[in-house]
Formats: C-alpha cells, sequence, structure tokens
C-alpha cells in the first residue's frame, strides 16, 4: 500500500486530471503560504475556484470531506485571501470546493462544488 503522502499526491494528480477534463483551467498546483495550503487553484469559466483534494483507501472510517473542518476551512479561505491580494485579482467571484478521491477496488472521485464559503 501506499504512504499517505504519495497516496495523497495520486489523489491530487487524479484531482487534477478530473477538473481539466471537466474544462477548469489550473492556475495553481499546491500554493502554501505561512497560513496554510491550497492543493488546486483553478478557473471555472469566471470563478475562481479553491480546491481541497482528500484522497482515502476507503469508507470505512467515515467520508473523506469530514476531514476539512472548519478550522482546515479557515486556513484555507485565509490563503485564499493571500493569493487573491498577491495576485491582484478583484471583482470576482470564489467558490470552496472538495474533491474527494477513494482508491478503492475502482478509483471514485465525488467533487463537491461550495462545499464550504466565507
Amino acid at each position: 500500500m501506499k504512504t499517505n503522502i504519495s497516496k495523497g499526491k495520486y489523489g491530487e494528480n487524479l484531482a487534477k486530471n478530473y477538473i481539466l477534463s471537466k474544462g477548469y483551467k489550473i492556475l495553481e498546483l499546491n500554493y502554501t503560504t505561512k497560513l496554510g495550503e491550497i492543493d488546486i487553484i483553478a478557473l471555472d469559466k469566471d470563478i475562481i475556484v479553491c480546491i481541497e483534494v482528500k484522497t482515502r483507501s476507503n469508507k470505512n472510517f467515515g467520508y473523506a470531506f469530514e476531514a476539512v473542518n472548519f478550522k482546515k476551512q479557515r486556513k484555507i479561505i485565509n490563503t485564499s485571501n493571500l493569493y487573491m491580494k498577491y495576485k491582484q485579482i478583484q471583482n470576482i467571484q470564489i467558490r470552496y470546493d472538495i474533491i474527494e478521491v477513494y482508491l478503492e477496488k475502482t478509483i471514485d472521485i465525488n467533487h463537491i462544488e461550495n462545499a464550504f464559503c466565507l
């Protein structure tokens, strides 16, 4: 079995390919600041989408999205605010999604749009 880090990177790569197939444009991968990290920042038409990817081997211990608690959400929101400021992006809608990747017998990807908000 893969280590958690390699499993996570594998899941992020699957998520990246998934959103590219949906027509999103990737702006950043693993955008990191002192406040936190955003796995994927993408553009969906005219909306900036900050995506947290959670990869699990199975659902035996709950759903992957449940790991994105309030504290993690705040980190993502604060990091996205820094991104917008640094890139001097204004007057554009921002959305926060979660992509769950399950590596069971078959790969299952669940995209939760608007998973949380400001």
